[in-house]
């Protein structure tokens, strides 16, 4: 697969081209007060750059932070003690990718790292205890969680954003919703989105647990990963952090490293969270509550200062993508919502679809921009005002749709490599040893999802 940079920049030239022509041909308006032509797609481009620093620093604080508290030396005692309890080949697979999906639900950039490291765990457990567990399959299910369920889950981009009226997007249906945006009653923690979830779960790991490799056909970690490299020295479980003897220290680097000023403030923080949700209910629940949460749940995680910033500067590499790529998605909204690009799409939809169709449609044109746009977050700032506006023209709730769309960019990564990049790193199986895997459970679910898109209904699983 080509760079994702490299298709961002591609996806540039493709929108300002499309909409050079066909502001030519006038069947698009430029937006009141903009310049025409080249020019203006370029005035437009440039101002869109800027207008989503705040989202794009809210992706990069989700991932960091998931990838902090996933590599906490207990985190990985845990996953020890759980890899423990499958004892056949598929109740190994399954196992992963329930754990991977669930907690892909709580924090995808948790789940990222988690679910690989967990895969891997999982692959020397089954070597120790003779379990003919097929390691690349276990490398599958650790990824599932980006592969299915992310996008319904606390931490997604789509319906997290629809909660902040300003962040759908200008010139499209910015005017059109209630000033405090849709919560997420609507879409995460409504009915639809849990049932969708719930069902997904089950019907993935049905397919999983029926197409688990057994005996001979079973590949197990150490054709992988040198057993010496496995088994070559003891890990303290992560019971300890270490610390240098405090009477070595200068004052400066005391405080530093002080437990009790990261336990305070960390669990400040957290006790907060807890009240605003006890307070003001699931409508408190946005992008800047779940990170102030996990943020603070990492400091009383960690509690040592030092150990955290430490920590954090290693998930800077991990986030370099979101921080680079994230100005040129907005860009290209920018052309979009400028141009008339983005309401002329919309028209397109609304053309192509009826209410009771539209959540295909949605899933669909999700699924093949995934293909160019790898994250969620800069994918909805190309294709999520076009989609709401559309939605709106045919009746269909907000709420319904940006559930949909989540569906459709969450499935096709099983398709594409970019979020599976530290999952290959963690397990060391290469792209082309998992992804036909990949590629059958992206096959299987097609028809499932197909299903319930078109039969589910919305209105009737409200539960709030």
């Amino acid at each position: 697969m080509p760079s994702p940079f490299l298709f961002a920049i591609l996806l540039t030239y493709l929108v300002f081209f499309a909409a050079l022509a066909l502001g030519e041909l006038g069947i698009i308006e430029q937006a009141e007060g903009g310049t025409a032509g080249p020019l203006g797609l370029v005035d437009h481009w440039f101002d869109g750059f800027w207008d989503f620093l705040a989202f794009a620093m809210q992706m990069t604080v989700i991932l960091m932070t998931g990838f902090a508290l996933a590599y906490h030396p207990r985190a990985n005692a845990i996953l020890v003690r759980l890899a423990d309890i499958p004892s056949t080949p598929p109740q190994a697979v399954v196992f992963v990718a329930i754990f991977s999906m669930a907690i892909a639900w709580i924090h995808w950039g948790f789940s990222l790292i988690l679910g690989a490291i967990f895969a891997r765990e999982m692959g020397k457990v089954a070597y120790e205890k003779g379990i003919d567990v097929h390691y690349p399959l276990l490398a599958v299910s650790g990824y599932m969680g980006l592969g299915l369920t992310w996008h319904w889950g606390l931490s997604g981009s789509g319906p997290l954003l629809l909660t902040d009226a300003a962040s759908v997007g200008e010139g499209t249906v910015f005017d059109m919703l209630p000033d405090d945006g849709i919560p997420i009653t609507e879409t995460i923690a409504h009915g639809y989105g849990i049932t969708l979830t719930i069902l997904s779960i089950i019907f993935a790991s049905l397919v999983l647990y029926l197409i688990t490799p057994s005996g001979e056909q079973a590949r197990g970690i150490t054709e992988y990963i040198p057993e010496s490299e496995l088994f070559g020295q003891e890990t303290d479980g992560g019971e300890e952090i270490e610390h240098s003897d405090n009477e070595k220290k200068t004052p400066a680097e005391r405080i530093d490293n002080s437990l009790v000023l990261g336990g305070i403030i960390g669990l400040t923080g957290f006790v907060y969270v807890f009240y605003m949700l006890v307070t003001d209910g699931l409508a408190a629940w946005d992008l800047n509550v779940i990170n102030f949460g996990f943020l603070m749940a990492g400091v009383l995680v960690w509690t040592n200062p030092s150990a955290y910033r430490d920590k954090f500067g290693e998930a800077a590499t991990a986030a370099a993508g979101i921080i680079l790529l994230f100005p040129f998605f907005a860009g290209i909204q920018g052309i979009m919502a400028g141009s008339g690009l983005a309401t002329y799409i919309a028209e397109v939809l609304i053309d192509a679809s009826t209410a009771q169709t539209f959540p295909i449609i949605a899933w669909v044109t999700a699924a093949i921009t995934n293909a160019f746009i790898p994250s969620g977050g800069g994918q909805w700032l190309v294709l999520g005002p076009p989609l709401m506006e559309a939605a709106d023209g045919l009746g269909v709730e907000f709420g319904h749709a940006a559930m949909a769309y989540a569906v459709g960019d969450a499935h096709t990564n099983l398709l594409n490599p970019f979020w599976a990049i530290p999952l290959l790193a963690i397990t060391r199986i290469k792209a082309r040893e998992m992804f036909g895997y990949a590629i059958v459970m992206l096959l299987a679910l097609i028809p499932f999802l197909a299903i319930m898109l078109f039969f589910l209904p919305y209105e009737a699983l409200a539960i709030f």
